[in-house]
């Protein structure tokens, strides 16, 4: 189990690195874009890096789409619960619904997937990371804005990437080597830069809120675990499905959801930080337990 808890910190150990040198960036008083940043990561890195994960794994595309519906299934329980505990906190539901809604499962989940149940649960995963990705710019980016816009989802590089990269999995075509070279580098930039602009906005907040991320962390945990099981059982999920879906779903609190939090509701991005930081910390512990007795 010690080996294991050294595994897991060394998987989140990364994200908190990047998070404290864009923190020191704002204690120097770096010019930092935040607005040009986002929208690099959301109309440049991720549909690369959606491309580039995702269409060099040839797996059963039926139990892929399988597995993505159990995960939109997850994100909707995920929606209703967290719409119910805000409204009973009394919390601003465009600040903290999308962040309760939508999990870290891809810089995050996809290494501990790969370490726990080797290349069959990373390719499972990926399902999940689709799903989610499609969520954060989707309902991820309407809640904040307080509007559904069509244009913009008929609009957004990643819908259309990930159409393709799923073409290109049911078909086993591969891009040339000079394009998918060419968004291996352009996908990398896409987490760095999100992790840098949430450790910019730590430099902001307040001690109080921390209790705040505490509460919320530990009722979404609480939450992952009751739909995980569920979900599980209904989909029947065993073995290494069984595995990746419950990492998945017990990921922590996603760090894309933050940029839009921060775009349209800046007055409460520094509470929505520091749910992210506990959020992630507490992975360290969950994991470690869920590895051990659950997975």
């Amino acid at each position: 189990m010690a080996e294991l808890f050294l595994n897991i910190t060394n998987v989140i150990l990364p994200v908190l690195v990047c998070a404290a040198i864009g923190y020191g960036l704002a204690l120097a008083k770096i010019p930092f874009d935040k607005n040009t940043i986002s929208g690099l990561v959301t109309n440049v890195g991720y549909p690369t890096l959606i491309i580039s994960h995702l269409s060099k794994r040839h797996v059963n595309v039926a139990e892929f789409l399988d597995f993505m519906l159990a995960a939109a299934l997850a994100v909707i329980c995920f929606g209703v619960i967290g719409f119910v505990v805000l409204k009973f906190m009394r919390l601003p539901v465009r600040a903290f619904l999308s962040p309760m809604m939508l999990n870290n499962v891809g810089n995050v989940g996809l290494p501990i997937s790969l370490l726990a149940l080797g290349g069959a649960g990373m390719s499972f995963t990926m399902a999940y990371v689709v799903v989610v990705v499609i969520g954060i710019f989707t309902v991820g980016m309407w809640i904040p804005m307080g509007r559904f816009s069509l244009r913009d989802l008929l609009t957004s590089p990643i819908i259309y990437s990930v159409i393709l990269t799923l073409v290109l999995m049911s078909t086993h075509y591969e891009l040339p080597k000079a394009v998918g070279q060419a968004f291996d580098i352009l996908g990398g930039m896409t987490i760095p830069l999100m992790l840098l602009t949430l450790g910019y906005t730590l430099a902001t907040l307040k001690f109080s809120t921390l209790w705040l991320g505490l509460a919320l962390s530990l009722i979404h945990v609480a939450m992952a675990a009751a739909v995980a099981a569920g979900v599980v059982w209904l989909f029947g999920f065993t073995g290494v499905q069984k595995g990746a879906f419950v990492i998945g779903t017990l990921m922590p609190v996603s760090v894309a959801t933050y940029l839009f939090v921060e775009r349209y509701v800046p007055e409460h991005a520094g509470a929505v930080a520091s749910f992210i930081l506990v959020s992630t910390l507490l992975t360290v512990l969950v994991l470690t337990v869920t590895l051990t007795v659950w997975v």
